[in-house]
């Protein structure tokens, strides 16, 4: 009836129009409450739920970076492995967390929801270094705590030494190798230890369909790959179901030869090595290993002995993924870093 009075010209009454801007005042802002945005830099209103994830895109150079947040507390960054995943792999166990910290996970440049218009030749480590550091200023963050995982804490630990006043803290989660020679440790002793494991991936890699990127055939390969990493097998099911959920065969062939273009600037380069670097961090750090990780504890613990103020993690019963498998004492260890250097 309104709406046919306005077309007709009829002027509405003062309190017809004062209650048509109430109505349109309430129904803006209900609808800026349904969008779960905030403000970057700022933390979630009273109004909104602390395991409410806020959602967004980061302009980066030549890409838009995709971030989650959740919670409320001590802003950390979170940096996925691979380096050919996304953030998705970690849900929603690593969101145990949010209920102590605020959380920025982002899928990095070319993988994931950070894939449009990327092309793997743009991406190298300057890139990615260069791409948190843009993750940092666009949340306003002066230092931030930075976790990584697996690949991730490669990124985190290339990023604290461009940046070292940047990161508050560093939680280094079932660490990659620093060093070409402790990467080529981890190769030598997954052929030793797994020696049935690493035949059944160089069929499984040779087949067509993994070749083609079918995602059926890529998530087989990772079943293989991570099952002498996770001791319970609902553990490893649920990676691969995770990272299954998230694969296109688009997607899968960029990660890929962005994960060639990564290790070709870290691991195969002769006399590539951290650790020299790493004495001249300040910052606290955690380096949480599990006594079950493909990777050996050597390469967590040169990480460890080399900076300065780190402590050392090896959680019993654990793999490769053990904010999945041993979540609480995750937890314990990363408030005692915090309680340590102060919230």
């Amino acid at each position: 009836m309104t709406s046919r009075r306005a077309k007709a010209g009829t002027r509405a009454s003062p309190r017809l129009a004062s209650l048509g801007l109430r109505l349109a005042l309430l129904l803006a802002v209900l609808a800026s409450a349904c969008t779960g945005a905030t403000r970057p830099g700022a933390a979630p209103s009273g109004r909104e739920t602390k395991d409410m994830p806020r959602e967004g895109r980061i302009p980066v150079a030549n890409a838009s970076l995709y971030y989650r947040e959740v919670g409320e507390g001590p802003p950390m960054v979170v940096l996925h492995g691979g380096p050919d995943f996304d953030h998705r792999y970690l849900l929603p166990d690593l969101d145990r967390l949010s209920d102590s910290y605020r959380l920025i996970y982002y899928d990095q440049r070319g993988r994931g929801l950070s894939g449009d218009g990327v092309q793997p030749e743009d991406v190298t480590m300057a890139s990615e270094v260069e791409d948190l550091e843009q993750v940092r200023a666009y949340f306003r963050l002066e230092s931030v705590a930075i976790l990584g995982h697996s690949f991730g804490t490669v990124l985190a630990l290339e990023y604290a030494i461009r940046h070292p006043d940047r990161v508050s803290r560093l939680i280094l989660m079932n660490p990659a190798p620093a060093s070409r020679d402790d990467f080529l440790l981890f190769r030598r002793e997954r052929r030793r230890r797994w020696p049935a494991d690493v035949e059944e991936l160089k069929v499984l890699g040779s087949a067509v369909a993994y070749r083609d990127a079918d995602p059926d055939a890529v998530a087989a390969y990772y079943r293989v790959h991570f099952r002498s990493a996770i001791r319970r097998p609902e553990h490893l099911e649920r990676v691969v179901e995770s990272l299954r959920a998230s694969f296109t065969r688009v997607g899968i062939l960029r990660a890929r030869r962005i994960e060639d273009r990564l290790v070709d600037e870290t691991w195969s380069v002769d006399g590539y090595d951290l650790l020299p670097a790493l004495a001249a961090l300040r910052s606290p750090a955690l380096v949480i290993q599990g006594d079950g990780d493909i990777i050996p504890g050597e390469c967590a613990s040169h990480i460890a002995q080399a900076i300065l103020n780190a402590r050392l993690v090896t959680l019993a019963g654990c793999g490769h993924f053990s904010y999945l498998e041993c979540p609480g004492p995750v937890h314990e260890a990363i408030d005692e870093l915090f309680r340590a250097a102060g919230r």
